[in-house]
């Protein structure tokens, strides 16, 4: 999962950068309003049944411009796709992610940072981005297994 822009603050209408349209904000109301890490097609099947014209399209270009913006946290599911979910403070988390059911939970992952901090620092390179993907089956799931 990748950080987002260190240093701004969005806006209470979920816009830090770009344009605000009435789009964007309904996709980002859809996603806060979710407990669990929502695929685009997920939120496009929503925002229709919430009766919101919306192209799929324009779902991706939107998530991906809230993600950027440091409003959504991503993670990839077992088939290799995008799942978003509303980051609610500022900084990114890490999840643990069921394969089978989707349930994730937030995890400490301090160690992770220091560690991608103290490699950009060694490296000379700046503005470091990490990934980290840890997935298993949660109790629920394990115990239907």
């Amino acid at each position: 999962m990748s950080g987002g822009r260190s240093g701004e603050a969005a806006r209470a209408d979920g816009v830090v950068s770009g344009r605000h349209t009435p789009q964007r904000a309904a996709v980002l109301r859809v996603i806060a309003d979710s407990a669990r890490f929502l695929s685009a097609q997920e939120l496009h099947a929503q925002l229709g049944a919430d009766g919101v014209s919306i192209g799929l399209t324009t779902v991706y270009r939107s998530v991906q411009v809230l993600a950027r913006d440091g409003l959504l946290d991503v993670v990839r599911d077992a088939a290799g796709g995008r799942r978003y979910r509303h980051r609610p403070a500022a900084g990114h988390r890490h999840y643990v992610l069921c394969r089978r059911c989707g349930h994730s939970q937030p995890v400490d992952a301090d160690v992770v940072e220091e560690w991608a901090d103290g490699v950009a620092e060694r490296t000379g390179f700046s503005a470091v981005e990490h990934t980290l993907e840890l997935t298993g089956l949660c109790a629920t799931c394990a115990t239907a297994s």
